[in-house]
């Protein structure tokens, strides 16, 4: 996949698996299938992307950025929703299983949910330092999130902690469901990942 004009800084899957997704330093988010194609771009963003992820249908993209926003795409490459409000980098992008919420974190030590049309629908205020990851629970009741803080943390869309997972000795850099919804792995910079109950 070569046509970035930097470094590929996130990738996913489509559902249906027959696509990936790139977001790059470079400004952009592209679609590629699966012979290496780059068969879709997304332009728009003012910085670098950070993060891309697929709605749970498949028909639309939604990206992160250095510029402070969040961006909704359709797979034809036109920008449908902007989302405003992060006072710093949006660092990850992660829908909701139903595909009607968009779950963003950001350097400025918060996370949000909105719903599609941009509205900030919850904040969360907590970590004390840049959040990095977030991921939903596979019946959307619970997010988690990762922060250069050293923990992870789980809650709930009311934006209430509900635990605190303290162990790792650097950022921790990444969070994912377990499919059954019981456990959450976390990466960091200090071996090896770990992971919670």
């Amino acid at each position: 996949f070569p046509s970035h004009e930097g470094g590929i800084t996130s990738v996913c899957f489509s559902p249906d698996g027959q696509s990936i997704g790139t977001g790059s330093e470079d400004g952009t988010a592209r679609l590629w299938n699966l012979q290496g194609k780059n068969i879709q771009q997304f332009r728009g963003h003012e910085g670098g992307v950070t993060s891309i992820c697929f709605s749970p249908d498949g028909q639309s993209i939604g990206t992160g950025s250095e510029d402070g926003t969040a961006r909704l795409w359709n797979l034809q490459g036109e920008n449908i929703q902007q989302f405003h409000g992060h006072e710093d980098w949006v660092t990850s992008v992660s829908f909701s299983p139903d595909g009607q919420i968009l779950a963003t974190t950001s350097v400025d030590k918060t996370v949000r949910l909105w719903n599609l049309q941009g509205e900030t629908i919850q904040q969360f205020h907590g970590h004390e330092n840049w959040v990095t990851s977030v991921s939903f629970s596979p019946d959307g009741k619970t997010i988690a999130t990762t922060s250069v803080d050293k923990t992870a943390r789980l809650w709930n869309l009311q934006g209430e902690t509900i635990q605190q997972f303290h162990g790792h000795e650097n950022w921790v850099t990444s969070v994912s469901f377990s499919p059954d919804g019981k456990t959450i792995a976390t990466t960091s910079g200090d071996p090896p990942y770990r992971d919670w109950e």
